[in-house]
């Protein structure tokens, strides 16, 4: 975290910028080693050019901040106090050119800002942390792990508990007690399991639906694990699926399989999507495919990078992302096959375990 905020520190002087402002909680773990869940409080992390960097937080998370943050230099605030108007004591006179996260300032802190300190320039300092997260080191890869290994075992638990009449819902309250029993913080997104013509939906909301003999269910689950995400799709079949149905599992079985050969330093995004693309179109159901081939892993569970047809940035070594194709059919059902990859120094290595034949359970 120390090299973390050094290398911000330098960006600060090779930009041009006066000041940092950091308020989206992730990143202020990710520079720090506080985490948080501030809520509507205001939460900050001041870097400046000739400065030490200041931590602001909610007077009541103090303590954890104290215990928890390499930043020494912490100011805190009560429910009552304007914190802006602290900032404008830490800045006093001109705050010059100030980086923010644009993508995560709010319109009505932008005019806080304004109103309470004299910023000549705004700049966007989002792109230079994105660079800084997208190259996972050998700790936080370590800690995916973890996470991949926790949400194995919860569906693992899960394809236990799987059978004709019970419910979509059902199986989601069982996974996500699961993953709070093994030890995870909570899901990294909302649990899905679809059966039927429901898994033809690639964002279903589980519902009452029970599960009826021939169906295809897919479980797409993720964990939290040390504030890091993991996330895994697999799809199974009660019973004997259809003729097709064992088809498009075949078909998008073998584009996961081409997405993640495709994977290595320097090969475009764009690339490792037409990969697994080009085996679903060549099988005829190219438009079936809706969606981006995968998504950037780490603090969140999507973020950069975006794996998709028109991403012509490259993989770097370091980089963990998702590989998950799928075909979705009206009337048929869908399937989704997703693993974790991390980009090595000579190539790819999957995450994920799981295995991925077709499992026909009862």
């Amino acid at each position: 975290m120390k090299q973390r905020l050094d290398k911000l520190q330098h960006t600060i002087n090779t930009q041009g910028w006066d000041h940092v402002l950091i308020t989206d909680p992730k990143h202020v773990y990710y520079l720090t080693g506080f985490a948080s869940n501030p809520h509507e409080r205001f939460l900050g992390l001041l870097l400046s050019a000739a400065e030490e960097p200041v931590l602001v937080v909610p007077a009541l998370d103090a303590e954890a901040a104290h215990a928890a943050s390499i930043v020494n230099h912490i100011v805190t605030h009560q429910d009552t106090d304007n914190p802006y108007e602290l900032l404008k004591g830490i800045i006093p006179g001109s705050a010059g050119v100030l980086a923010v996260e644009k993508e995560q300032l709010t319109v009505s802190r932008y005019e806080q800002l304004q109103h309470h300190l004299s910023v000549s320039r705004y700049e966007d300092a989002g792109p230079v942390l994105r660079e800084m997260r997208v190259r996972k080191s050998p700790e936080e890869v370590q800690v995916i792990r973890h996470a991949v290994q926790l949400v194995e075992e919860v569906l693992q638990r899960g394809l236990a508990q799987t059978k004709a009449g019970v419910s979509e819902i059902e199986l989601v309250a069982e996974l996500e007690y699961t993953m709070k029993k093994l030890g995870a913080e909570g899901p990294s997104f909302s649990t899905m399991v679809l059966s039927g013509p429901n898994t033809a939906l690639p964002h279903g909301v589980p519902g009452s639906r029970k599960i009826e003999p021939g169906d295809l269910v897919m479980f797409d689950l993720g964990v939290y694990a040390s504030g890091y995400a993991s996330d895994i799709t697999r799809t199974v079949a009660v019973g004997q699926p259809s003729s097709e149905a064992v088809r498009i599992y075949e078909t998008v079985l073998a584009a996961n399989t081409a997405g993640i050969q495709a994977v290595k330093p320097g090969a475009s995004y764009a690339s490792i999507d037409q990969a697994a693309r080009d085996v679903i179109a060549n099988a005829g159901y190219g438009p079936a495919f809706v969606h981006r081939l995968g998504h950037g892993l780490g603090m969140d569970v999507h973020e950069y990078p975006s794996v998709h047809g028109q991403n012509n940035d490259t993989a770097q070594t370091g980089a963990v992302f998702t590989i998950e194709p799928g075909i979705y059919v009206p009337g048929v059902g869908g399937v989704r096959i997703e693993d974790d990859v991390l980009v090595t120094g000579t190539g790819v290595e999957v995450l994920t375990t799981f295995p991925k034949e077709l499992t026909i359970i009862g």
